[in-house]
């Protein structure tokens, strides 16, 4: 699939987090094709190594990080590095996440916790220490990854799915707080993409396969770039009056 490209995004620095594989590896590549100054932020450092000596292979050198965003001291570090090697960031993808599942009943205090680090408070610290960054440039765009998870109900994803609803809330206000320094905030809510992690453990057959295909309108299954397309509308200009708006890219999944 290709990806679309937005002049606009030319030479732009832009930060993704969870970069290393899944939809954040689609995002690397579709910021990178656009002519991106591409830094990504992951825990997998050997994975990410491999997708930016990939990447330098085909012509584009994009930064590798490795950082566990669960440290907000390492995170606040790792973009620091990025800014004095890249210059201010016009663009933050909120991408990192991990949708573990968990028995409700038998959830522990430190299993939430893990969860909510994971999927939601590193969203929050690398937006603030994003933003000055943003200013200085005089806008900039923040995309936040939610998921259909909160809005469909997902059994064993009660504080994965919390955390995606809040991103959302987070979302709005934020948008509302630094609208005004032509700094936007938007979401993007993934249905089911059938990423190589989600293969492996979650649709490990032609049934669930199939079984998550029947619950959308449309009879393509998703793929990472169909997500990473949506990103860079966002990212870039052609998206200059969108903000505080979580757009939902599931081919109409029920």
């Amino acid at each position: 699939m290709a990806f679309t490209r937005y002049e606009s995004l030319h030479g732009r620095t832009v930060v993704v987090t969870g970069g290393a594989s899944g939809i954040g590896e689609a995002f690397v590549r579709a910021f990178s094709a656009n002519e991106a100054r591409v830094a990504f932020l992951d825990i997998q450092a050997d994975v990410g190594a491999t997708l930016a000596a990939d990447l330098a292979r085909s012509g584009t050198q994009p930064l590798f990080v490795p950082c566990d965003l669960t440290d907000i001291a390492a995170l606040r570090a790792a973009l620091e590095r990025v800014r004095a090697a890249l210059g201010p960031a016009a663009v933050l993808v909120n991408n990192a996440a991990n949708d573990h599942r968990f028995d409700f009943d038998a959830m522990t205090v430190e299993e939430f916790d893990r969860t909510i680090a994971v999927n939601l408070r590193h969203v929050f610290f690398a937006a603030q220490a994003i933003l000055p960054q943003m200013r200085e440039l005089g806008g900039g765009s923040i995309i936040n990854l939610s998921s259909v998870a909160w809005m469909r109900g997902v059994p064993q994803l009660e504080a994965y799915a919390a955390a995606k609803a809040a991103i959302v809330g987070f979302t709005n206000t934020l948008a509302r707080t630094v609208g005004p320094e032509r700094i936007r905030v938007n979401a993007i809510a993934p249905g089911a993409v059938l990423t190589e992690r989600q293969r492996r453990l979650w649709f490990q057959d032609a049934e669930q396969i199939e079984l998550a295909r029947t619950r959308q309108c449309l009879p393509d299954l998703l793929a990472p770039e169909d997500i990473a397309n949506m990103a860079l509308f966002l990212a870039a200009d052609d998206s200059r009056a969108i903000t505080k708006q979580c757009f939902s890219v599931n081919a109409g999944m029920l």
